[in-house]
């Protein structure tokens, strides 16, 4: 790709107002740099007004074709429909904050300029996020074939009614619950619904399956741990009188009826995402969730040394 034909796909939360402030910062600096700049439609409709010179709408079927990168204006759920934009494009994915947490965003909103020209540099570098691959039946018929960044969750449908599920793994049978649901999550989505629910953060370095449930009334209801290469299956008992729904990500559902199958494995086509930090994956959890490391003195302690004269100041 010449630079005279850089093109980039912004993707903004709809409903902040500061993503379109932000935004018009954003394709100032770019198209100044003659990079061209391509909005999905969601986010064209938050702009609210016509677009700007240089800036195009991306093609509905195919919005990251021929982008170089796919930049985020928004929290988690956004960057979560950005990587609906991107996967399967080979286009890495960079995230500016605009929510609470962020758990998947890159940088924050007042790192943003910065963010820009390092992006005009080519200055980050790009890993990859396992997927999961999610499939439902029903009496052998599939109902669905989608996939999940962070989790893929079956939930009971109506408040007043729990949900009777039987879990297997890897064509055995591991138990069978009556919950609000269970929760089968990636690494990446070992820091959203799995962790509320009472799962283990892990590290996104590592390949793994979470399967946590939700709210069981049952002795043996802990988290587990599968490796990469293991297969799910959750069914709806047939006989029960709850029905459930099926979520991935938080943004995609299917009604499940009494006897549902779904089959959850590790998807062979991931998410990309653009780093522009080399720090470990420790750092961004005391940031992100504010923990206290009060009295850390450093490596040079644990090697019997005399580490730094003053402690961390979070606390």
């Amino acid at each position: 790709m010449t630079a005279r034909s850089r093109r980039v796909l912004l993707v903004l939360h709809p409903r902040r107002r500061e993503a379109s402030e932000l935004a018009q910062e954003v394709m100032a600096q770019l198209t100044g740099a003659g990079v061209e700049v391509v909005v999905d439609e969601l986010s064209v409709e938050t702009f609210g007004a016509p677009l700007t010179s240089g800036v195009d709408r991306a093609d509905p079927q195919d919005p990251a074709r021929d982008c170089e990168l796919v930049l985020v204006l928004g929290g988690d759920g956004t960057i979560l429909r950005g990587a609906e934009l991107s996967r399967g494009s080979g286009v890495p994915l960079l995230g500016i904050n605009l929510g609470h947490v962020g758990f998947l965003a890159e940088v924050e909103q007042e790192d943003t300029p910065a963010t820009v020209e390092r992006i005009l540099d080519r200055d980050y570098t790009v890993s990859e996020r396992m997927t999961l691959a999610v499939t439902s039946f029903v009496d052998g018929r599939q109902l669905s074939s989608t996939w999940a960044l962070n989790e893929a969750t079956v939930e009971k449908a109506a408040r007043e009614r729990m949900l009777e599920l039987t879990v297997e793994v890897d064509g055995r049978p591991l138990s069978t619950w009556g919950c609000d649901g269970v929760v089968m999550a990636t690494p990446t989505g070992s820091t959203a619904y799995a962790f509320s629910a009472g799962g283990p953060i892990v590290w996104p370095d590592l390949s793994a399956i979470l399967l946590v449930p939700i709210s069981a009334h049952a002795l043996f209801a802990r988290p587990v741990v599968v490796g990469p290469d293991s297969h799910l299956a959750v069914d709806i008992v047939a006989d029960a009188e709850g029905s459930g729904v099926l979520w991935c990500d938080g943004r995609r559902a299917l009604d499940l009826p009494p006897g549902a199958r779904i089959e959850v494995c590790r998807s062979g086509l991931p998410v990309l995402l653009a780093r522009l930090s080399r720090e470990p994956f420790t750092d961004r959890l005391v940031e992100k969730f504010d923990l206290s490391v009060h009295g850390w003195r450093g490596a040079a302690r644990m090697r019997g040394g005399h580490g730094p004269s003053t402690a961390s100041t979070r606390s």
